[in-house]
């Protein structure tokens, strides 16, 4: 039921122009970034796995072995990023999100509130309320989205190829 709710309260919170512009945004990009630690991670690495079977360069910045900084040394202003955070914010995908935000790569985010620090460096972003169940939030409305997200970049991109 908090999953349904989920799903539910993200589909009333998503204009369809905000998302399209979104899609747009990212399956323009050469490389993608995708930026997640704690509850989110699952939801990027399930994207890089969908973007990697549609043939789309993308970069999940997460290492056991601290090479974060460098993985985003080759980010610029023809790429983008997602980055997703809910309260209590990760700091690493903030300050992650923040290092490629001054290198001009424009940031999309899922977050979960209109004072996330993520939305004071995003150029679009996604407010999605995950529902609560015995003391813990569901990531089911935003592996939608990521995954929706996801695939309307497979698609845009197989457009503009053939036209």
């Amino acid at each position: 039921a908090a999953a349904s709710a989920s799903i539910d309260g993200m589909i009333s919170r998503v204009p369809a122009t905000t998302f399209e512009e979104a899609v747009n945004l990212l399956a323009g990009a050469q490389t993608i970034y995708l930026l997640a630690q704690r509850r989110s991670f699952p939801v990027t690495t399930y994207m890089s796995y969908m973007l990697g079977k549609m043939k789309v360069r993308s970069v999940l910045v997460s290492s056991p072995f601290g090479v974060e900084p460098e993985l985003m040394e080759f980010a610029t202003k023809s790429d983008a990023a997602l980055a997703i955070s809910f309260a209590p914010y990760s700091s690493g995908t903030v300050d992650h999100a923040r290092i490629l935000e001054r290198a001009g790569v424009p940031i999309i985010s899922i977050t979960d509130s209109a004072f996330s620090p993520l939305t004071q460096i995003s150029k679009i972003w996604f407010e999605i309320a995950e529902s609560d169940f015995a003391g813990f939030r569901s990531i089911t409305a935003t592996m939608a989205l990521a995954s929706a997200i996801a695939i309307g970049i497979g698609e845009e991109r197989r457009r503009l190829r053939f036209n």
